[in-house]
C-alpha cells in the first residue's frame, strides 16, 4: 500500500502479503484450454472425464487406505500397518500423475474433498472400525472397480490415438493397482500358519 505522505511504495509495504483477495474462476471444471499437444478437443475432453472419474476414485481409495492403516488390529498389526502406508503413498503419486495429466490435456483436474465425495462411484465406509478382514475386502472392491474404470479408459485412449494418457494409465496406474491387489488378497488367504 502507498504511503500516505508521498504517493510510493515502500519496501515494508512490497514485503506485505495481500490478504482475503477474491476473485472469479478463470476455468470452469469440464472445460478445456487449447494447448498445442496436438490432439483435438473431442478427444482431450473425453480423455479428462475418463481420468477424473478415476482420479476421484483413487483419492477416495487413498483415504481409505490411510483410515484402514490407522485401524488395524491383531496379531497382523504391524505388517499391514506398514503395508497399507506404503501402498496408501504409492497411490498418492498416482493421485499426482492422474491430476497433471488432466491438466496437460487442458482440463481441470478434480480436487476439491466435496467435489470428490459427490463423483466417486466407491461406497462409502462406515466411520467406525471394521474387522481387518471386512477392510481389506473394502480395498480390494475399491481397486476392482478403479480396475474396470482403467481398462476402459485404455481401450478408449488407445482407439482415440491419445498416447500419453494410454501410456499413463497402463504403465503406472493399473499396474500399481494389479500388484496392490495381490498384495492385499494374500492376506485373505485362510492358509494355517505352522501345519499342513
Amino acid at each position: 500500500m502507498p504511503t500516505q505522505n508521498t504517493g510510493k511504495i515502500t519496501e515494508v509495504d512490497r514485503s506485505q502479503p495481500l490478504l482475503h483477495q477474491h476473485g472469479y474462476e478463470i476455468q470452469q471444471y469440464g472445460t478445456l484450454r487449447d494447448l498445442p499437444i496436438v490432439l483435438n478437443s473431442s478427444v482431450r475432453s473425453e480423455s479428462c472425464r475418463l481420468i477424473n472419474q478415476i482420479l476421484a476414485d483413487t483419492i477416495i481409495l487413498y483415504h481409505l487406505y490411510k483410515k484402514h492403516h490407522w485401524l488395524m488390529r491383531g496379531h497382523t498389526f504391524y505388517q499391514l500397518h506398514l503395508l497399507l502406508d506404503k501402498h496408501a503413498s504409492e497411490q498418492i503419486e498416482l493421485i499426482d500423475a492422474l491430476g497433471e495429466r488432466v491438466q496437460t490435456l487442458g482440463g481441470v483436474a478434480i480436487a476439491d474433498p466435496r467435489h470428490v465425495a459427490e463423483v466417486t462411484k466407491i461406497r462409502r465406509p462406515p466411520n467406525g472400525v471394521e474387522e481387518v478382514p471386512v477392510m481389506l475386502s473394502r480395498l480390494l472392491e475399491a481397486h476392482e472397480l478403479i480396475i474396470g474404470e482403467l481398462r476402459g479408459a485404455i481401450d478408449k485412449t488407445a482407439a482415440n490415438q491419445d498416447s500419453s494418457t494410454n501410456d499413463l494409465l497402463v504403465s503406472q496406474a493399473l499396474r500399481v493397482n494389479e500388484l496392490q491387489v495381490w498384495f492385499l488378497a494374500e492376506h485373505l488367504v485362510d492358509t494355517p500358519l505352522v501345519h499342513s
